[in-house]
């Protein structure tokens, strides 16, 4: 109970020294906000970043076309071939017939001009539709359809995947390096302010001392009113990105540019966002008074 008693008695006088020392308390709470504004931003761009990079290679189809005079047989051949490869996600074949179909209810200029083309005039070629499971293996595993009896040409958009995955990829490692960065500057940034804030209660620390407190009891103060100060900071980060993100996801309807570029639902991923802004703020806020006290003071 006695634990518990003297836990109470520093929160609040932890409570009481952040308005008490105003000014001070300002100074530090504006370093957290402004920091974790621009590190909400920072987190939001690279898990959007990583969403539409999971996206396009979700998408990505590699289009192997066959010889028009292919027989069923060989299809199946073709079909058990693809499937003994790795890392192969689906395989769906299309036969001509099916492919002209689906061009028809397309567009009604590409019905109308198909709609004289006999079975001898149609230039269409059947084609197997793979997705793999990894991006990475996609050249590869195109080069060995490639090389199968009976395909003809090969298409997946090669070149021009390989460099935006690649270009996405490095604005997410940047991104997770912005968050790193910011937390790190952020810790410093408010262990520098609090160390103005120690060294003006310098005397009610050498009191305390007089009086018998242990180190433990004399940091345990600081460290709480680190806590708040964390917390406060965050307030005003976490608002911004709850509204601003779901203000940015309403107006663009969850898009962005195109349609192939979706913004990640606002629920439950902003709430997320706001938890992580919040203990982030905090331990940041407790590392650096906890920093402070131990270095700056000695204790």
């Amino acid at each position: 109970m006695k634990a518990f008693r003297i836990l109470g008695r520093n929160i609040r006088d932890s409570f009481k020294s952040v308005f008490r020392n105003f000014s001070l308390s300002l100074a530090s709470i504006s370093c957290i906000t402004i920091t974790l504004i621009v590190m909400s931003l920072a987190i939001i761009l690279s898990y959007n970043v990583n969403n539409f990079v999971e996206l396009v290679e979700r998408d990505v189809t590699i289009v192997a076309f066959l010889d028009n005079d292919v027989t069923d047989e060989e299809v199946d051949v073709i079909r058990d071939s693809i499937d003994s490869l790795g890392y192969i996600d689906t395989v769906t074949y299309s036969s001509k017939e099916e492919v002209t179909t689906e061009i028809k209810n397309s567009s009604e200029t590409f019905s109308n001009i198909m709609a004289s083309w006999d079975e001898t005039d149609n230039p269409l070629q059947p084609t197997f539709q793979v997705k793999v499971t990894d991006i990475d293996q996609i050249g590869n595993i195109a080069d060995e359809i490639k090389n199968m009896e009976n395909v003809d040409i090969v298409k997946y958009g090669e070149g021009m995947i390989e460099q935006l995955v690649k270009v996405f990829d490095t604005v997410r490692k940047v991104t997770i390096g912005i968050v790193i960065a910011l937390v790190i500057v952020t810790a410093f940034l408010i262990a520098n302010t609090i160390k103005i804030t120690i060294f003006s209660r310098k005397r009610e620390i050498e009191i305390m001392r007089l009086v018998g407190a242990s180190n433990t009891n004399i940091k345990i103060p600081f460290i709480l009113e680190g806590l708040f100060l964390g917390a406060l900071g965050s307030i005003i980060p976490i608002v911004v990105s709850v509204y601003g993100y779901n203000a940015l996801y309403n107006n663009f309807d969850g898009q962005v540019i195109s349609p192939f570029i979706k913004l990640i639902a606002p629920q439950p991923f902003i709430t997320l966002v706001s938890l992580v802004l919040l203990v982030i703020g905090i331990l940041v806020g407790m590392f650096g008074s906890w920093r402070a006290v131990r270095k700056y003071l000695k204790i």
